[in-house]
Protein backbone atom coordinates (compact mmCIF):
# COMPACT_ATOMS: atom_id res chain seq x y z
CA UNK A 1 0.00 0.00 0.00
CA UNK A 2 1.54 3.37 -1.30
CA UNK A 3 0.35 5.17 1.49
CA UNK A 4 1.68 2.65 4.27
CA UNK A 5 5.40 2.95 2.58
CA UNK A 6 5.20 6.57 2.81
CA UNK A 7 4.63 6.72 6.23
CA UNK A 8 1.33 8.22 6.14
CA UNK A 9 -0.75 11.36 7.28
CA UNK A 10 -2.00 11.87 10.76
CA UNK A 11 -3.87 14.02 13.02
CA UNK A 12 -4.28 13.39 16.78
CA UNK A 13 -6.33 15.64 18.41
CA UNK A 14 -5.38 16.91 22.22
CA UNK A 15 -1.72 16.21 21.58
CA UNK A 16 -0.12 18.79 24.11
CA UNK A 17 0.86 15.96 26.66
CA UNK A 18 -0.40 12.69 27.78
CA UNK A 19 -2.04 10.28 25.95
CA UNK A 20 -2.47 12.45 23.15
CA UNK A 21 1.41 12.91 22.84
CA UNK A 22 2.57 9.54 23.80
CA UNK A 23 0.33 8.48 20.67
CA UNK A 24 1.68 11.31 18.43
CA UNK A 25 4.86 10.02 19.13
CA UNK A 26 4.30 6.10 18.26
CA UNK A 27 2.87 7.55 14.67
CA UNK A 28 6.23 9.46 14.38
CA UNK A 29 7.94 6.23 15.04
CA UNK A 30 6.47 4.50 11.78
CA UNK A 31 7.31 7.82 9.47
CA UNK A 32 4.38 9.26 9.78
CA UNK A 33 3.65 12.98 9.84
CA UNK A 34 1.52 13.87 12.52
CA UNK A 35 -0.78 17.14 12.73
CA UNK A 36 -0.42 17.96 16.80
CA UNK A 37 -3.61 19.84 17.74
CA UNK A 38 -4.05 21.37 21.42
CA UNK A 39 -4.56 24.91 22.97
CA UNK A 40 -1.13 25.13 25.23
CA UNK A 41 1.65 25.96 22.44
CA UNK A 42 4.42 26.39 25.11
CA UNK A 43 4.17 26.11 28.68
CA UNK A 44 2.04 24.60 31.58
CA UNK A 45 -1.24 23.76 31.04
CA UNK A 46 -4.50 26.05 32.46
CA UNK A 47 -6.00 22.48 33.36
CA UNK A 48 -4.59 21.55 37.06
CA UNK A 49 -4.77 18.03 38.77
CA UNK A 50 -4.65 18.06 42.66
CA UNK A 51 -4.20 22.19 42.52
CA UNK A 52 -1.14 21.56 40.44
CA UNK A 53 -0.78 22.47 36.51
CA UNK A 54 0.64 20.07 33.93
CA UNK A 55 3.17 20.20 31.82
CA UNK A 56 3.97 19.38 28.55
CA UNK A 57 3.06 21.73 25.28
CA UNK A 58 2.37 21.11 21.69
CA UNK A 59 6.02 22.51 20.87
CA UNK A 60 7.80 19.66 22.99
CA UNK A 61 5.16 17.45 21.84
CA UNK A 62 6.13 17.72 18.10
CA UNK A 63 9.62 17.29 18.80
CA UNK A 64 9.22 14.21 20.01
CA UNK A 65 7.78 13.29 17.30
CA UNK A 66 10.62 14.68 15.15
CA UNK A 67 13.02 12.52 17.61
CA UNK A 68 10.62 9.30 16.94
CA UNK A 69 11.86 9.33 13.09
CA UNK A 70 8.55 11.26 11.82
CA UNK A 71 7.59 14.60 11.36
CA UNK A 72 5.53 16.55 13.70
CA UNK A 73 3.40 19.85 13.10
CA UNK A 74 2.14 21.30 16.18
CA UNK A 75 -1.50 23.14 15.60
CA UNK A 76 -2.95 25.83 18.31
CA UNK A 77 -6.45 24.72 18.26
CA UNK A 78 -8.98 25.22 20.47
CA UNK A 79 -11.18 21.77 19.86
CA UNK A 80 -14.08 24.30 20.78
CA UNK A 81 -13.99 26.41 18.17
CA UNK A 82 -15.19 25.34 15.06
CA UNK A 83 -13.57 27.89 12.93
CA UNK A 84 -10.20 26.85 14.22
CA UNK A 85 -11.26 23.14 13.45
CA UNK A 86 -11.95 23.87 9.94
CA UNK A 87 -8.60 26.08 9.36
CA UNK A 88 -6.98 22.70 10.41
CA UNK A 89 -7.98 20.85 7.95
CA UNK A 90 -7.97 23.61 5.32
CA UNK A 91 -4.21 23.72 6.30
CA UNK A 92 -3.62 19.84 6.02
CA UNK A 93 -5.90 20.16 2.43
CA UNK A 94 -3.10 22.63 1.26
CA UNK A 95 -0.10 20.88 2.70
CA UNK A 96 -0.67 17.29 2.17
CA UNK A 97 -3.68 16.83 -0.16
CA UNK A 98 -5.14 14.24 2.01
CA UNK A 99 -5.28 12.52 5.29
CA UNK A 100 -5.21 9.01 5.83
CA UNK A 101 -5.73 9.30 10.12
CA UNK A 102 -7.53 10.73 12.55
CA UNK A 103 -7.32 10.35 16.18
CA UNK A 104 -10.44 12.06 18.16
CA UNK A 105 -8.56 12.20 21.41
CA UNK A 106 -9.14 15.82 22.40
CA UNK A 107 -11.59 15.58 25.32
CA UNK A 108 -12.40 18.31 28.61
CA UNK A 109 -11.35 16.63 31.85
CA UNK A 110 -12.16 18.67 34.73
CA UNK A 111 -9.78 18.99 37.81
CA UNK A 112 -13.38 18.09 39.91
CA UNK A 113 -13.43 14.85 37.70
CA UNK A 114 -11.94 13.10 40.31
CA UNK A 115 -13.53 14.16 43.51
CA UNK A 116 -15.98 12.43 45.44
CA UNK A 117 -19.79 13.22 44.99
CA UNK A 118 -22.16 12.94 42.94
CA UNK A 119 -22.86 14.72 39.86
CA UNK A 120 -25.60 17.78 40.87
CA UNK A 121 -22.79 18.83 43.93
CA UNK A 122 -20.02 19.07 41.11
CA UNK A 123 -19.85 22.03 38.96
CA UNK A 124 -22.44 22.06 36.01
CA UNK A 125 -18.98 22.99 33.37
CA UNK A 126 -18.18 19.15 33.35
CA UNK A 127 -20.92 18.86 30.71
CA UNK A 128 -17.92 20.46 28.86
CA UNK A 129 -16.56 16.98 28.82
CA UNK A 130 -19.95 16.75 26.06
CA UNK A 131 -18.66 19.53 24.05
CA UNK A 132 -15.02 18.60 23.90
CA UNK A 133 -14.90 14.59 24.00
CA UNK A 134 -17.94 14.39 22.39
CA UNK A 135 -19.14 17.04 19.99
CA UNK A 136 -15.56 17.90 19.27
CA UNK A 137 -14.82 14.57 17.75
CA UNK A 138 -18.25 14.73 15.93
CA UNK A 139 -17.02 17.96 14.32
CA UNK A 140 -13.06 16.76 13.97
CA UNK A 141 -14.48 13.62 11.98
CA UNK A 142 -16.88 15.41 10.02
CA UNK A 143 -14.41 18.30 8.37
CA UNK A 144 -11.54 15.44 8.19
CA UNK A 145 -13.89 13.13 5.46
CA UNK A 146 -13.23 14.97 2.41
CA UNK A 147 -9.18 14.06 2.69
CA UNK A 148 -9.73 10.88 4.43
CA UNK A 149 -11.51 9.93 1.31
CA UNK A 150 -8.11 10.80 -0.80
CA UNK A 151 -6.77 8.23 1.27
CA UNK A 152 -6.40 4.57 -0.13
CA UNK A 153 -7.14 3.22 3.46
CA UNK A 154 -8.45 5.63 5.84
CA UNK A 155 -9.01 5.39 9.42
CA UNK A 156 -11.34 7.29 12.56
CA UNK A 157 -10.29 6.59 15.99
CA UNK A 158 -11.54 7.56 19.17
CA UNK A 159 -10.17 7.08 22.06
CA UNK A 160 -12.75 5.60 24.86
CA UNK A 161 -12.68 3.50 27.62
CA UNK A 162 -14.27 1.46 30.01
CA UNK A 163 -16.42 4.30 31.43
CA UNK A 164 -18.13 3.65 27.98
CA UNK A 165 -19.62 0.34 30.02
CA UNK A 166 -19.52 0.99 33.68
CA UNK A 167 -19.46 3.77 36.44
CA UNK A 168 -16.73 6.04 36.27
CA UNK A 169 -16.24 9.62 37.11
CA UNK A 170 -20.10 10.17 37.01
CA UNK A 171 -22.82 10.53 34.01
CA UNK A 172 -20.77 13.11 31.83
CA UNK A 173 -17.74 11.19 31.39
CA UNK A 174 -19.57 7.97 30.95
CA UNK A 175 -21.88 9.79 28.20
CA UNK A 176 -19.03 10.91 26.12
CA UNK A 177 -16.95 7.66 26.43
CA UNK A 178 -20.62 5.73 25.41
CA UNK A 179 -21.22 8.34 22.93
CA UNK A 180 -17.70 7.92 20.49
CA UNK A 181 -18.17 4.52 20.85
CA UNK A 182 -21.68 4.95 18.76
CA UNK A 183 -20.03 7.52 16.78
CA UNK A 184 -17.82 4.77 15.58
CA UNK A 185 -20.74 2.23 15.14
CA UNK A 186 -22.91 4.62 12.84
CA UNK A 187 -19.84 6.02 10.66
CA UNK A 188 -18.94 2.88 9.83
CA UNK A 189 -22.52 2.12 8.39
CA UNK A 190 -22.25 5.44 6.34
CA UNK A 191 -18.96 4.54 5.59
CA UNK A 192 -19.08 1.51 4.09
CA UNK A 193 -18.73 1.23 0.03
CA UNK A 194 -15.81 3.78 1.13
CA UNK A 195 -12.01 3.61 1.55
CA UNK A 196 -12.54 4.95 5.45
CA UNK A 197 -13.31 3.01 8.87
CA UNK A 198 -13.78 3.70 11.98
CA UNK A 199 -13.28 1.95 15.21
CA UNK A 200 -13.32 3.11 19.26
CA UNK A 201 -10.70 1.93 21.39
CA UNK A 202 -10.64 0.97 25.12
CA UNK A 203 -7.56 2.22 26.97
CA UNK A 204 -6.51 0.73 29.91
CA UNK A 205 -5.13 2.95 32.70
CA UNK A 206 -2.68 5.82 31.79
CA UNK A 207 0.79 6.05 32.44
CA UNK A 208 0.95 9.77 32.59
CA UNK A 209 1.58 13.22 34.44
CA UNK A 210 -1.77 13.07 35.14
CA UNK A 211 -3.07 9.61 36.59
CA UNK A 212 0.50 10.72 38.51
CA UNK A 213 -1.00 13.49 40.24
CA UNK A 214 -3.95 12.07 40.67
CA UNK A 215 -2.75 9.02 42.47
CA UNK A 216 0.13 10.96 44.57
CA UNK A 217 -1.92 10.31 47.91
CA UNK A 218 -2.25 6.85 46.63
CA UNK A 219 1.19 5.45 48.03
CA UNK A 220 1.50 0.97 47.85
CA UNK A 221 -1.80 1.62 45.92
CA UNK A 222 -0.25 3.77 43.19
CA UNK A 223 2.40 1.23 43.14
CA UNK A 224 0.09 -1.35 41.86
CA UNK A 225 -1.41 0.88 39.83
CA UNK A 226 2.03 1.41 37.17
CA UNK A 227 1.84 -2.37 36.99
CA UNK A 228 -1.24 -2.57 35.36
CA UNK A 229 -1.40 0.46 33.44
CA UNK A 230 -0.20 1.08 29.97
CA UNK A 231 1.78 3.73 28.29
CA UNK A 232 0.31 5.93 25.81
CA UNK A 233 2.97 4.86 23.30
CA UNK A 234 1.60 1.38 23.63
CA UNK A 235 -2.15 2.61 22.25
CA UNK A 236 -0.28 4.92 19.13
CA UNK A 237 1.33 1.78 18.25
CA UNK A 238 -1.81 -0.33 18.21
CA UNK A 239 -3.15 2.31 16.14
CA UNK A 240 -0.74 2.26 13.54
CA UNK A 241 -1.17 -1.35 13.49
CA UNK A 242 -4.62 -0.92 12.81
CA UNK A 243 -4.32 1.53 10.09
CA UNK A 244 -1.62 -0.86 8.23
CA UNK A 245 -3.78 -3.81 8.76
CA UNK A 246 -5.08 -4.36 5.40
CA UNK A 247 -8.41 -6.33 7.06
CA UNK A 248 -9.11 -2.91 8.50
CA UNK A 249 -12.61 -3.13 6.89
CA UNK A 250 -13.83 -5.79 8.64
CA UNK A 251 -13.11 -4.02 12.09
CA UNK A 252 -14.85 -0.91 11.24
CA UNK A 253 -17.72 0.20 13.65
CA UNK A 254 -16.53 -2.31 16.42
CA UNK A 255 -14.95 -1.08 20.25
CA UNK A 256 -11.95 -2.83 20.63
CA UNK A 257 -10.34 -2.87 23.90
CA UNK A 258 -6.53 -2.47 23.31
CA UNK A 259 -5.09 -4.34 25.42
CA UNK A 260 -6.91 -7.49 23.91
CA UNK A 261 -6.35 -6.52 20.11
CA UNK A 262 -2.75 -5.51 20.98
CA UNK A 263 -2.53 -9.45 22.33
CA UNK A 264 -3.61 -10.48 18.62
CA UNK A 265 -1.07 -8.23 17.24
CA UNK A 266 1.74 -9.62 19.37
CA UNK A 267 2.19 -5.81 20.41
CA UNK A 268 4.24 -5.10 23.87
CA UNK A 269 4.51 -2.72 26.35
CA UNK A 270 8.38 -1.70 27.12
CA UNK A 271 8.50 -6.10 27.19
CA UNK A 272 5.15 -6.55 28.71
CA UNK A 273 2.05 -7.21 27.57
CA UNK A 274 -1.01 -5.19 29.62
CA UNK A 275 -3.96 -6.97 30.71
CA UNK A 276 -7.56 -6.59 29.58
CA UNK A 277 -9.71 -5.11 32.46
CA UNK A 278 -12.57 -6.74 31.19
CA UNK A 279 -13.39 -9.52 33.93
CA UNK A 280 -13.22 -5.85 36.14
CA UNK A 281 -15.21 -3.24 34.41
CA UNK A 282 -16.98 -5.34 31.84
CA UNK A 283 -16.48 -5.22 27.56
CA UNK A 284 -18.11 -3.08 24.66
CA UNK A 285 -21.80 -3.88 23.82
CA UNK A 286 -22.89 -5.64 20.39
CA UNK A 287 -24.66 -2.62 18.33
CA UNK A 288 -28.00 -3.93 16.97
CA UNK A 289 -27.87 -4.87 13.28
CA UNK A 290 -31.24 -3.05 12.59
CA UNK A 291 -30.99 0.23 10.24
CA UNK A 292 -33.65 2.69 10.13
CA UNK A 293 -33.61 5.62 7.82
Amino acid sequence: MNDIEQGGVAVVTGASRGVGAGIAAALGSQGMTVYLTGRTWQGKSSDRVRGQALSGDLQQAATAVDAAGGRGIPVQCNHEDDLQVAALFERIHAEQGRLDLLVNNATCLPAELIEPGPFWEKPLSMVRMLDVGLRSAYVASHMAMPLLLRSTQGLITFISSYGANCYMHGPAYGAQKAGNDKLAADMAVDLEGTTVSAVSLWLGLQKTERSALAGADEGGNYAAFLEQAESPEFTGQLIYRLWADRQLKQLSGQTLIVAEKAREYGLEDGGRRPASLRHQLGGPVAQNPARVG
